[in-house]
């Protein structure tokens, strides 16, 4: 019994003290308190009795999940929405006067009585608030057009229904789609002049990288939609980025991954030109025809991955004398590995000569040597400084803007075109592709420092899905944000300097913090 009573008198006397602690640091195993030979005289059961118990040991608190101790109650809130965040992306378009670049393109509108129905801007709008809300389908967007809080927030009346989205997409032409996209490269453009450089710069140098991915479909009655690689039809999705943004794309039937890139790069040129910008690519820009229009396309400095054609390329770096060779240290698991300059004229449409990064690596164990290589070109004037493993290091940096294409097609679920007819596609996406845009946008001008690795997705969750709540005050409406906690500072600071200033007898935003 003495046994027992000793540390059960013990955990009862701590206990005390330990409910008014708060702080999170880990419980000590009670096996730890307790000495070898308290160990042994206590009994197997009465010992995980007491190691799991929900006392603490020396002043720590004890953690554990528990039943939720509230009551619910259910209440429908015709006056309250999930997504008071909106009030962002709203007042960042109007800040760069998007909504008027927009309504300003030519043949957006497909009515024939401009007086009834909704607008193209109300549409755009809609569609734009729809991507950045997590809306991953037309009728998600219909949705999200039915919390009437969220409409009036953001300036919409009403929002339509999905048929009426699906009828003004396909009511579209190749020429609206491209005006769309030309206002993106706009807005691209003047973000990237005010955004700090630090946030949208590599090394003080504007980078540039080309990629294209499949967006598989099923089902024959998709226009476009070809056959791909693995017997499944698919849609060509080929982007072109500067920096963290999405500076031009087009969606098609392209058999050729590398198809429009000599298009894209001649309409985005002035995003680099005079800046020396660094320019990336995957092995599906590697033909040679595709190396010349990179080439003229004004770069500081270019790298394609090159591992199609390479049986001649290994040949002449297996004839490379050792000296040429700079070799590293062995790795931990005894893997050696070296970097070497191979010049060679690829194909036959080649007028010059290209330099190639070459890597050689072996593993304990194999008789012979791995090559990679890297095409590259550089004329700046730190060229001459420039060694094989340093455009290799370079070149890995492309990753970082795999990342963001992954963060595009998963956070705004643009993995499903929603209609069979191509054009309506092609808007679908430019659109996605400028709410995409919007979200950066926010990060790099206006986020703190802290926040600069948000993804999109953490961006909605953690910024724009906040509830609001609106009701009348005298002679105005009043929207209430409840704010979390950590964040009033700057959301007061944001909606001073870029929110919408009500006018005489309109909304007015009040903040409250939620303290979650």
């Amino acid at each position: 019994m003495q046994v027992l009573s000793e540390p059960k008198a013990f955990l009862v006397k701590r206990s005390h003290a330990c409910e008014k602690r708060s702080e999170s640091r880990a419980l000590p195993s009670a096996a730890q308190n307790i000495s070898d030979s308290r160990k042994r005289s206590l009994g197997g059961e009465i010992m995980l009795a007491f190691i799991s118990s929900s006392w603490c040991l020396d002043g720590v608190p004890a953690f554990k999940k528990k039943n939720c101790r509230f009551h619910l109650d259910l209440a429908t809130g015709q006056n309250i929405s999930s997504h008071g965040g909106q009030i962002l992306v709203d007042s960042l378009a109007a800040r760069f006067d998007l909504w008027n670049w927009l309504g300003a393109i030519p043949g957006l509108d497909p009515r024939k009585r401009l007086t009834v129905g909704f607008s193209p801007i109300a549409i755009l709008a809609q569609m734009m608030i729809g991507f950045t809300s997590g809306a991953a389908s037309l009728a998600d967007m219909e949705r999200v057009g039915s919390d009437q809080v969220l409409m009036d927030l953001v300036g919409l009346t009403k929002g339509a229904d999905q048929s009426t989205l699906g009828e003004w997409l396909r009511a579209q032409t190749p020429q609206t789609v491209e005006a769309v996209m030309a206002v993106n490269r706009r807005f691209v453009s003047q973000v990237l002049a005010q955004a700090a450089p630090g946030r949208v710069l590599q090394a003080g140098r504007p980078t540039v990288f080309f990629d294209d991915t499949e967006i598989e479909v099923e089902g024959k009655r998709f226009e476009g939609a070809r056959l791909n690689y693995e017997g499944e039809r698919a849609l060509s999705f080929q982007t072109l980025w500067v920096g963290p943004f999405v500076a031009d794309a087009i969606f098609d039937g392209a058999a050729d991954p590398s198809q429009h890139l000599g298009e894209l790069l001649a309409a985005n040129a002035a995003l680099w030109q005079g800046q020396q910008g660094r320019f990336y690519a995957d092995s599906a820009s590697s033909a040679v025809k595709f190396l010349k229009q990179i080439d003229s396309a004004g770069f500081g400095s270019w790298s394609v991955s090159y591992n199609k054609w390479t049986n001649k390329l290994e040949k002449l770096a297996a004839e490379l004398p050792e000296s040429q060779w700079a070799m590293e240290p062995p790795d931990a698991d005894g893997t050696v590995e070296g970097f070497a300059w191979v010049k060679h004229m690829p194909g036959e449409e080649t007028d010059r000569v290209y330099t190639f990064a070459t890597v050689r690596r072996q593993a304990p164990g194999e008789m012979f040597w791995r090559y990679g290589f890297v095409v590259s070109d550089d004329t700046t004037p730190t060229a001459a400084k420039r060694t094989p493993k340093s455009v290799f290091e370079f070149h890995a940096l492309k990753g970082a803007s795999e990342q963001g294409f992954s963060h595009l097609l998963s956070d705004l679920d643009l993995h499903h075109p929603p209609c069979e007819k191509l054009v309506a596609n092609q808007m679908f996406y430019a659109i996605g592709l400028l709410a995409y845009n919007l979200l950066i946008a926010l990060r790099v001008l206006d986020l703190p420092a802290d926040a600069q690795g948000w993804r999109p997705r953490s961006i909605i969750r953690n910024l724009l899905t906040v509830p609001v709540k609106v009701g009348m005050h005298a002679r105005y409406r009043r929207a209430t944000l409840c704010i979390p906690a950590g964040w009033m500072r700057w959301w007061r600071i944001f909606l001073q300097d870029h929110g919408p200033k009500r006018t005489h007898g309109g909304a007015r935003v009040r903040l409250e913090e939620s303290g979650l």
